[in-house]
């Protein structure tokens, strides 16, 4: 007879497939898990409470360090917020801006996921080819916002400043190009029988356990629950464009990666509608008061991100600063099934099952 001794094991938080610096404690029993306990907070920054004392202008840089692959998103849910409590108007002009850069982010931010995930299970190349096309669209949005990764473009009534002279054409000559990876993508990993076999059954979980613990983007919409704020309560312009909300039956790690490559091609369709009806003048702001004081009140507003629904609370007592704000991270509600997932499985589907969730450390900590 076979006598194992169980063992405690620590992955990370240096360890480069924890996508950042994420510590999982495991008691394993040979290379089976029996209990995995994630430690967090080694990046907290306590930003929610940092913003008590800060303008609400001021509050934008940190956002974009909070999901820092999705910064145009999270400077947008702040500036959302705000707006909703004074009631204000925004120009259409910047109302497509934001919308063209959110869904650039969007492609990037999968783009990452993609290229990482298949570096963490073993595959080089894809990596490469990756972050080949990210690298097309962090020039066009550095363009735009004269940021890198974090792109402060956002404002309060609009957006920074203006597109740039035959950035749109750009923008609209970009989206043949990465249609046309994809494809490569395609014809590279998804039709791939190792990576099929690799990852699919890996990790599975029910639509009901997907709602109980409060997941959103593909890690819920893998299980077949077709749910995206774009298209059930549309925000901003949303409403204008015509795109689909991809979902899946077999919430596994596979069916969350089919998710996310069809939503690269529904976000460029999105791009490809907003460029086209883009209008060729009109004001990027709309008139607003120099120091931003929001009426007493409450608001809570959510979003779709790259990770999920993220959502922003302000509490107000009509200063120029919030009297409380707090946010709703996707990647923080989405990492709280890790322990039942993990719970019995082989070691060799750790970091397999990790990376399908699609996490970025700095939403998670805050």
């Amino acid at each position: 007879m076979i006598r194992t001794e169980e063992m405690l094991l620590n992955v990370g938080p240096q360890h480069p497939s924890t996508h950042g610096v994420f510590r999982i404690v495991l008691k394993i029993d040979g290379e089976i898990i029996k209990e995995a306990t994630p430690v967090i907070g080694y990046l907290h920054r306590g930003t929610e409470k940092i913003a008590e004392n800060l303008q609400y202008t001021q509050i934008i840089p940190y956002t974009d360090r909070m999901d820092y692959l999705a910064a145009m998103t999270n400077n947008y849910i702040l500036c959302h917020a705000v707006e909703t409590m004074m009631a204000m108007e925004i120009p259409e002009r910047a109302d497509y801006l934001r919308v063209i850069v959110m869904e650039l982010g969007r492609i990037a931010s999968h783009l990452v996921w993609f290229g990482t995930y298949l570096l963490d299970i073993g595959a080089m190349s894809p990596f490469l080819y990756a972050f080949r096309e990210r690298e097309a669209i962090i020039n066009l949005l550095t363009e735009i916002s004269g940021g890198r990764l974090t792109f402060n473009y956002m404002r309060v009534g609009g957006v920074k400043w203006d597109a740039p002279d035959g950035w749109i054409d750009k923008v609209r000559e970009f989206v043949p190009y990465m249609r046309e990876q994809l494809a490569g993508y395609h014809d590279l990993v998804t039709g791939n029988e190792i990576f099929m076999a690799r990852i699919k059954g890996v990790g599975a979980y029910s639509k009901e356990d997907a709602l109980s613990y409060s997941l959103s983007g593909a890690n819920l919409r893998c299980t077949g629950v077709k749910w995206d704020l774009r298209k059930n309560e549309p925000y901003s312009i949303y409403d204008r464009f015509n795109f689909d909300v991809p979902v899946f039956h077999e919430g596994d790690a596979l069916a969350r990666y089919n998710c996310r490559m069809a939503e690269i091609e529904e976000a460029l369709k999105i791009v490809e509608q907003a460029v086209e009806q883009f209008p060729e003048e009109g004001p990027f702001m709309a008139k607003v008061p120099r120091i931003i004081k929001p009426p007493a009140g409450e608001t809570y507003v959510r979003i779709e991100s790259p990770r999920g629904e993220i959502g922003c609370y302000i509490a107000s007592k009509g200063k120029k600063e919030p009297y409380r704000l707090k946010f709703r991270r996707p990647s923080f509600y989405n990492l709280q099934i890790l322990p039942k997932l993990l719970e019995g499985e082989n070691i060799s589907n750790l970091i397999a099952i990790l990376g399908g969730i699609d996490i970025v450390l700095g939403e998670v900590d805050g």
